[in-house]
């Protein structure tokens, strides 16, 4: 396993149908192994709208099996086609009635390793994501891959420093927030919170988002997805808040060892001290 990876995220705009959506990531996909990268992220909930600016019934039919349904089982090939760990955020259903929001990871090879179900839903005006998401039940689990351990935070996971911990806890290398967020308050907490979260779990970060206005609302998605490496420092720029992107940049996963050297966060952690954050 190398020391050096290049990783990539997947920045898209809706483009009108899910089809579309598809073939443009795979496109996207393609062109990113061009550039070498060896694991690739796409947006939250990838291959539709950001529905959850409207409460309707109606996209619950949106919704398929993990590892099952027809998206997973296309991307399970294209991860093997180009050689590529891929992570790939879509609507799921388990069962009649129980959907989440949740993130597959498929290894470099085709195989579907695992996923991540997001934990944390937020209701309020724009996000209505409790009409269609139950709470993740799966924890915050850490995926051994090609490039590495990798872990997942989806979105407004961001906001909750107890999953960026448990996921560096588990060892994770390199940990994917795939977002789908919109001008106001949290533009200024997107360039905060995830340097924050790699330099207090020492880690490098990847966070997406989308951008454009879509039909269903009036929200602008401002992209500027971006790479953070464990000192809290940007990997090369940051995306447009406009267009569209595919980010792609080396991670020197040597780094992490070297900064847990000189901050021994991990090592100085006083969990005998923390039972009352769980008990509040």
């Amino acid at each position: 396993m190398a020391d050096v990876v290049r990783a990539a995220l997947i920045q898209a705009q809706w483009a009108g149908d899910k089809d579309m959506m598809t073939k443009n990531a795979i496109r996207s996909v393609q062109q990113a192994a061009a550039e070498g990268a060896k694991v690739v992220c796409l947006q939250e909930l990838f291959n539709g709208p950001y529905f959850c600016q409207v409460q309707d019934a109606a996209w619950y039919d949106w919704a398929e099996p993990v590892p099952d349904g027809p998206t997973i089982r296309l991307f399970m090939d294209v991860a093997r086609e180009n050689g590529t760990v891929l992570v790939v955020p879509v609507y799921e259903v388990e069962n009649t009635g129980v959907f989440y929001n949740t993130a597959a990871v498929i290894d470099a090879d085709g195989r579907y390793l695992g996923k991540h179900r997001k934990n944390h839903i937020p209701q309020v005006a724009g996000f209505w994501e409790k009409f269609y998401f139950r709470p993740g039940n799966l924890g915050y689990p850490v995926f051994d891959t090609a490039v590495g351990r990798i872990g997942v935070y989806i979105c407004y996971e961001r906001h909750f420093p107890e999953g960026w911990r448990a996921l560096g806890l588990a060892g994770a290398k390199i940990v994917f927030n795939p977002s789908a967020t919109s001008r106001g308050m949290s533009e200024h907490l997107w360039r905060l919170e995830q340097p924050a979260a790699a330099v207090a779990n020492e880690y490098f970060v990847g966070t997406i988002n989308r951008v454009g206005v879509e039909p269903l609302g009036t929200n602008e998605f401002y992209g500027q997805s971006y790479f953070v490496d464990p000192r809290g420092q940007l990997l090369g720029e940051v995306a447009s808040d406009v267009d569209e992107a595919v980010v792609v940049r080396a991670l020197d996963l040597g780094l992490i060892d070297d900064v847990r050297r000189i901050w021994a966060f991990y090592r100085d952690r006083r969990p005998e001290t923390y039972n009352q954050l769980c008990e509040a």
